[in-house]
């Protein structure tokens, strides 16, 4: 059972750590953050593999998850996220977010060590810049919402919330 961060973080280093290529997974879980399904969506080579945004969102809906955590191995052994790694998790967090599925967490699984992209702040990151390029879209095609005093008043709400 899953109920922690640090069982998580320990059941995806004991799934992913010793393979020799890369795979991606994906937690999915419940609007209680209970796991449905732990799920290999992509294999690579050793050096990577390519993960499309599109095909993790068709199954996170399959499985009606209302959030999810991914994870990836390094079969390097090292955790550190390269810059593909970064770009993903960002692509995955707004499509996730444009479905209405939370991302919680990427982890990065190396040799007896992870890399969290929740604990190092991306995550948390990657939903605000969502938020504000939303707000930003839609402002910019609903000109007359900039005059609005209502309008106004409930971003500047929104903005000291969040």
């Amino acid at each position: 059972v899953l109920t922690s961060p640090e069982s998580t973080r320990q059941y995806l280093k004991a799934r992913l750590r010793n393979l020799p290529h890369e795979v991606f997974a994906c937690l999915f879980l419940d609007n209680r953050h209970r796991v449905i399904e732990y799920k290999e969506l992509f294999r690579g080579t050793i050096d990577g593999a390519s993960v499309h945004p599109r095909e993790v969102v068709c199954e996170a809906m399959r499985a009606n998850a209302a959030a999810v955590i991914f994870a990836h191995n390094h079969p390097s052994g090292d955790p550190k996220p390269s810059p593909e790694d970064i770009a993903i998790t960002r692509q995955l967090v707004f499509a996730c977010k444009i479905m209405g599925i939370t991302v919680h967490e990427h982890l990065v699984i190396g040799d007896n060590t992870y890399f969290s992209f929740a604990d190092q702040g991306y995550i948390a990151r990657m939903h605000r810049e969502y938020e504000t390029q939303s707000r930003e879209a839609m402002m910019e095609k609903i000109p007359s919402f900039k005059n609005d005093p209502q309008v106004a008043e409930y971003i500047k709400s929104y903005d000291s919330f969040g």
